[in-house]
């Protein structure tokens, strides 16, 4: 199968922006990697306070949620964005996230009256909506980051490759006559 550094590498086709430094950094895309391979277990250092880690999970959730296929929690998005951040980031590059969920708490807190990870779904969307036209103040550069963050970590999770998308290791043989109709997944290989 696949591994995650080579998904990520893959990755970087998908976005039209520059690609947040952190994850062209862990795909080896950004000059010479200057971190090792990301290892498996807890982060190398706290990332996010409570407050900030349940609106980065209620959040990853909304942008890529459940439907006949698992969302981003159920795929481990929470934990990978955390890793990431911890062990493939300055800590200057964490600030627009960090600083893009306290925001986001406080917009939360003065519309709804609720922190971010007990609004409703309509109301996680709104605020979602907000950060990417970037009419609450929030920053476009929060947006574009944890959304790449989300989609890379969704999409190059076991769940994305092989629930998402159809992995097939060694593509079959070429047929010009298959018809479109028949696709029902996108292929990775």
């Amino acid at each position: 199968m696949i591994n995650r550094r080579s998904a990520l590498a893959g990755m970087a086709a998908l976005f039209a922006a520059p690609l947040y430094a952190p994850i062209a950094r862990a795909a080896g895309i950004e000059g010479k990697p200057t971190r090792p391979v990301i290892s498996e277990g807890p982060p190398s250092v706290q990332v996010f306070n409570p407050r900030q880690r349940a609106a980065m999970v209620a959040l990853s959730e909304r942008i890529m949620p459940a439907t006949d296929t698992p969302g981003a929690i159920e795929a481990g998005v929470p934990e990978y964005i955390e890793k990431l951040l911890a062990d493939w980031s300055y800590p200057a590059e964490r600030v627009p996230v960090l600083a893009g969920l306290d925001a986001m708490h406080e917009l939360s807190m003065q519309a709804y009256k609720l922190p971010v990870d007990q609004a409703s779904p309509e109301q996680q969307d709104a605020l979602l909506t907000s950060a990417m036209t970037d009419t609450a103040g929030i920053g476009a550069d929060f947006f574009e980051a944890f959304r790449q963050l989300v989609l890379t970590g969704y999409y190059t999770s076991e769940i994305g490759m092989t629930q998402e998308r159809e992995y097939l290791p060694v593509p079959g043989e070429y047929d010009g006559a298959y018809l479109y109709s028949n696709i029902n997944k996108v292929f990775t290989a």
